[in-house]
Parts: structure tokens; sequence; C-alpha cells
């Protein structure tokens, strides 16, 4: 027994080292401590939705798939050849990929597996999970198209059980077509040809693919919306399969000890009453635990973990009748950087879990209270260690159809330019359609507190109907309607969001502050290049750059100390650029590799203290 179990353990030690031989980081970049551990058997096999867990009957499918690159005009059969190995979930163009080729508008990418389905899994319903995929795909599975996406920022699921034939192993496929800068869906920073503040293309799969086995009768989503005024937590359960008779059970949980429950025949609009709650907030990031099960005869169906966060995002009125950003009933000056989430070896992915929390865990240890996630979209367990940590986010739409970015940097002058960019219709709807998910797929993360439709004039388009809609989809959040763009009077929206570098400014209360709140929402950029830790060995640049670290440390700690007088005037939070380098831009806090702290960690800390003193606004 004792030689078969050596002999097992061997056989599947072997197997890992065969994978990983298959496989190897294109060379040329630097790279992050992480991606040495990057495994070619497992890569990111954590599980990949923490707001709606189910940790049984799920498989990870991340790993080596094949692939091949076709002109896109050869049609839609699923290739007969490939042209090699591609580590999935890790963009083709990228180091970690293995490959590191450019696709483009006039090619397709094509993937495939071969994968294992056990017995176990064959009972009720089989889904097949993508994290994000961008941007066009379509899915086969045994050679049967079952499903299409569009959309390279939000997740998306398909039901697979009637193509999985007898056995074990099934093949899957998918199609990618991703035209970058040159069509009409966001692409955010990405374009064809790199440059200044544009960055590396990033086409087909970049998170993770997973399997679920569900029951007939399941759990399709949940929505909760937490209420302190109220003390209660609103939840909606969306369910498939439901048959008469059964219930939908919610309960909320501090710890082992319950502290709501709620029974539903539909479970729409079940209220939770949450009295003498635990508030979250950065200080103290406190979440309860949500449990919901569909139940039948007293037996449960299907059952799911969930998690929720009391807090409040609102605006009020300060005693010099300038509109103030509130948390929880409270000013709270809000500041953190601008975090792009990019990475020389992974370009859109994280190379592993522990490197896309790092990024978040230094963010709290240097001192800040916030986030502006810029214009991209981070995985689920991104925003639950933001919710863990107590760290606020503002999250950006990614950025389409960006047009001439006409705007002007003065607030309080208007340009006299038509706010609106010209888009297509079918530019417009994806733009909507896009927006809409990424919205119903963040919904439940406490640590959100500001949607941001619009960069600068990046693609903007029909302001009004997009920030009001915005708006009254989810009122429980603010909305920043275009950070940094078109200052005018009027804008919707809770904020007036001024741009300005390198040193802070705010926008002007006499004009501003009565009806919006004031942000600064980016200043800094600067910069210092490291060697041996930058992206290229020449041409990176920064706002303003600097020959050491004692030298830029000195610039921002004088623009860190204008910043309490800003606040006493109104300013109510402020976004610093950047948390790390990011190709040729060398103005991050950290280099690009996440090797390099160009500031003391204790130093920083220190002088941000400064900005959460509330003697600093009269209430």
């Amino acid at each position: 027994m004792k030689k078969k179990i050596l002999c097992l353990l061997f056989a599947a030690a072997m197997g890992t080292t065969g994978l990983n031989a298959q496989w190897k980081p294109v060379n040329g970049k630097i790279t992050t401590p992480w991606a040495e551990k990057v495994n070619a058997v497992t890569p990111l096999p954590e599980y990949p939705r923490p707001q709606l867990v189910r940790n049984h009957n799920w498989k990870n499918l991340n790993g080596l798939w094949q692939y091949t690159v076709l002109p896109k005009g050869g049609g839609d059969a699923i290739p007969g050849q490939y042209q090699g190995n591609i580590l999935v979930p890790y963009a083709i163009e990228s180091a970690l990929s293995g490959v590191g080729k450019t696709v483009g508008k006039d090619s397709i990418l094509w993937y495939n597996r071969v994968i294992e389905v056990p017995a176990s899994m064959r009972k009720g319903k089989l889904f097949l999970h993508f994290g994000a995929v961008d941007w066009a795909a379509q899915i086969y599975v045994n050679g049967t198209k079952v499903g299409e996406h569009e959309g390279g920022y939000d997740p998306f699921s398909i039901d697979i059980t009637a193509a999985v034939k007898k056995g074990t192993r099934q093949s899957v496929a998918v199609r990618v077509w991703d035209p970058t800068d040159d069509g009409p869906q966001p692409a955010g920073k990405q374009v064809k040809n790199p440059h200044g503040i544009w960055y590396t293309p990033v086409t087909g799969i970049w998170q993770t693919v997973w399997l679920e086995n569900v029951p007939e009768t399941y759990i399709v989503s949940t929505k909760q919306t937490p209420d302190i005024d109220q003390q209660q937590l609103q939840v909606s359960v969306n369910t498939a399969g439901l048959q008469p008779g059964d219930e939908i059970h919610v309960s909320a949980w501090d710890g082992a000890k319950q502290v709501a429950a709620q029974t539903s025949a539909d479970g729409q609009n079940i209220l939770l009453r949450i009295p003498d709650a635990k508030l979250w907030s950065p200080q103290t990031p406190f979440l309860y635990d949500l449990k919901v099960a569909v139940k039948r005869k007293g037996k449960n169906v299907d059952e799911v973990a969930s998690y929720f966060g009391m807090r409040k995002i609102s605006m009020t009125k300060d005693a010099n009748g300038i509109q103030r950003m509130m948390l929880n009933n409270q000013f709270l000056f809000q500041y953190g950087p601008l975090d792009q989430g990019w990475w020389p070896d992974g370009l859109y992915t994280a190379p592993t879990d522990d490197a896309l929390k790092f990024d978040v865990e230094q963010t709290k240890a240097l001192g800040f209270n916030m986030i502006r996630k810029h214009i991209k979209v981070e995985p689920a367990r991104w925003y639950q260690y933001c919710d863990q940590l107590g760290i606020l986010v503002w999250q950006d739409m990614p950025s389409g159809d960006r047009g001439g970015n006409v705007w002007d940097q003065y607030p309080g002058f208007i340009s006299g330019l038509p706010l609106d960019k010209t888009r297509t219709p079918g530019s417009e709807a994806i733009h909507k359609k896009e927006w809409k998910a990424i919205m119903d797929h963040l919904h439940n993360y406490p640590s959100i507190v500001c949607w941001v439709p619009f960069n600068e004039a990046w693609g903007q388009f029909k302001t009004k109907e997009i920030v009001d809609w915005t708006v009254a989809y989810d009122p429980s959040r603010l909305v920043n309607a275009a950070s940094g763009g078109n200052y005018i009077k009027g804008l919707p929206g809770h904020i007036m969001d001024l741009h300005r570098y390198p040193a802070p400014m705010m926008p002007d209360p006499d004009i501003y502050g009565d009806k919006q709140i004031l942000v600064l929402g980016e200043f800094g950029g600067l910069g210092l290049p490291v060697e041996g830790h930058t992206w290229v060995s020449s041409g990176n640049w920064g706002y303003q750059s600097f020959k050491n670290q004692t030298e830029l440390y000195n610039k921002y700690e004088e623009f860190i100390n204008r910043m309490p007088d800003l606040i006493k005037r109104g300013l109510s939070a402020a976004v610093y650029t950047q948390t790390t380098d990011v190709e040729v831009e060398t103005n991050g806090l950290y280099t690009y590799d996440r090797k390099v702290l160009k500031f003391s960690k204790d130093k920083m800390f220190r002088l941000h203290q400064q900005l959460y003193n509330k003697g600093l606004v009269s209430q």
C-alpha cells in the first residue's frame, strides 16, 4: 500500500514537472517577485466568486490550453490544429501566457482544451464560468456552440449541461475577437501601438475559467443593499427552477451568532433588521456573513454563502454650506492612489492571488484609505480584499471610443465646445450594456462607494442621460460624472472633480460648493525611474521627474502639507497618481515590478494622518 501511494505521488510530481516544462514566461521584460511562483498546473487556483460561494462541486480550469491565431475572415469553424500552448488565464500578449503575441482586429484567437468532468459533477446542471474575456467570445463544447458574450470586464456563465457527452472527457473551445482601440468597445488604456499613458493590448481570457455543478433548482445571484439609518439590509435573491412550495431562507451572522433571518416565497425585497449594527469603515471594516438557502419540505435544495458590510455613503452640507462626502453620516476625508491594476508579467492579470492582495495591503500600510480603480475592473477577489482591509473604492467605467478628449483644465471656465462626443448607435449600446453589467457584478461589495461613468472626456457622450441613469440605478452610492473633465456648473451627479498636475488644487467652492462635493480626482504624478526596474531602458517619464528618493519625498511632503488648507476650504477627497509605475510611466509609489517602494512606508503613513483630522471641518 505504501509503495502504491509513493508511486502515485511520484506520478503526480512528474505530471506537474512535465506541464511546467511545456511552459515558461516570455523573456525580455521585468517581472514581479510572484512570477516565479506561478505553477502551470494550477495558476490562480483560488475560489473566484467570494460573494456567492458554493465550496463543493467546482473545478478550476486554469492551466495550459492550446491556442492558435487565425485571420478574421477564415470562418468560424473550430481549428483542427493549434500553434502551441498558452497558460490561462494570462492574456496572450503577456509574458506569463508563455506566448507574447499581439492579435489585433484582423485576427481571431482560438483556445482549446480537453477537460475532465467527473461523475460527481453530472447530476443537476453544469455551468462553465469565465471571470473575464476581452472582448467578444464564442464558446463551444464538444463541437457545439453553447453561448457567446461581449464584454471584457464582467463575468459570464453558460449552461453546458446539454452539450456534455458520455464519459469524463469533454472538449472546450473558445473563439475570441478583440479589436483593442480599433473597435467600439470599452478598452481602457489598451492600444495597438503602446506609448506614453497607453499600454499593451490584452486579448482573450484574463480571469479564471471554472466549472460548477448546481442542482436543478439553484440560486443564481443575490443583491444586498445596507441602510444604516433604518438599521436594515435589503436582500433580493434570484433563483432558477423554483417549485411551488419552495422557500428562500436568508440569515445574517456575526461570527457564530445569528443576528437576523427571514423566509420568503420568491426571494424578493427581503428586509433583515440589523439593530445596533457594527458599521463598516476603513477604521473598522467589519463584515457580516450572509447565508442563503432554497428549502423544500424543510431541507436545503441549494445553499450559498455571502457577506455584507453595514455602511452609508452620502453628501451633506457643512457649517459653511459646502457639500461634503460623508461615510456613515460623518465626514471622512478620502485619500488614495490612482490604481491601474497593470502587471509587467501578467498585464491585466496579477501573477498570483498574493500579488493581487499585495497592492491593496500596501495601499493601506502607506496610510491611504481609498483607491480609485482607474478604467479597469479587477477580479472579484480584489474587491473582497478591499472589503476585508477597509479600503474605500471609486470604480471607473473602462473608457472606449475616446474621440479627441477635448476639455479644459480651468475650473469655472466654459470652453464653448460640445460636452458630448459623437458615437455610433452600436458603440452607445455597448457602453450602456457593459456599464450596467459591471455595476450589477460589483453591487454587493461594501468597499465601493463611488461610480465613475467617464474619465476626463474620453469617449464622454450623452453625459446627463448616462449619469442620471447611474444615479437612479444605484442610489446607495455617489456618482462622479466625469472625473477630471468638462468643468461646467450643473454637470449631473454628486461630484465636481478636478485633475491637476503636479501640485494639488481644488474646484472653486464659490462656484460649485453649494451643489456638489469637491474633489481632486488626480494630482501628483511625481516620477522617479529606478534603474533595473523599468519597462524600457529609456523614454520613461513622470509629470515631474526627480533624481533620487529624497528629492521625491520632499516634493510629495510639500504637496501633502498643502492639503489641510484645501480640506478646510471644502475639499472632500483627493487621488494621487499612482500606485505603481506602468510601462513607461515612472510616477508610481512602487516600481512596476513591485520590488522597490520609492518612499519610506513609516514616513508616508505618519504624513497622511493629518488629512483625517476631523477638526479640519466644521460640521
